[in-house]
């Protein structure tokens, strides 16, 4: 019974650690939020400048923490936030909840070779068919690099 009663109290501790508004870095500017689609709908116009996304985390880096993904408020749309190894640690709990992050966002050219091989690895993910020969032009890939990030409790 003390046992229970251990494991129950240690429980309801951790829930209450994870439940609490996490901070990591500088303040998040949460007066001027851009939507995740708007974005990705046209990155050229946001790149390199400082922007505020809001959304639910739906990954978050398993290893070391390092990277989170926001959904976006389009459907089967994300964004990925990404710091270096260690400037900020995202927790796995954190995943499900809402989250603001301020930070520039970044371009990732891709060669062909390795558009190729992205597409493929998200068809398999949806369970789709690919065929490598219908890429014939390279793409970009964004992530936001944060200044500041805040998990909403």
């Amino acid at each position: 019974m003390k046992k229970l009663l251990l494991i129950t109290m240690l429980w309801l501790s951790a829930l209450n650690i994870q439940a609490k508004e996490l901070t990591f870095g500088k303040a998040v500017n949460a007066d001027s939020q851009v939507k995740i689609s708007a974005i990705l709908a046209n990155p050229e116009a946001y790149l390199h400048q400082n922007v505020t996304v809001k959304g639910t985390i739906v990954g978050v880096c398993s290893h070391r923490g390092c990277w989170m993904e926001l959904a976006s408020d389009a459907k089967f749309e994300k964004l990925r936030i990404k710091v270096r190894d260690g400037d900020m640690v995202f927790p796995l709990y954190a995943k499900g909840r809402e989250a603001l992050a301020t930070g520039k966002l970044q371009e990732i050219a891709l060669s062909l070779k390795q558009t190729k091989q992205y597409q493929a690895q998200i068809a398999k993910r949806k369970g789709e068919a690919f065929d490598s020969t219908d890429v014939t032009e390279s793409m970009s890939i964004y992530q936001l690099s944060p200044i500041g990030v805040k998990v909403l409790d």
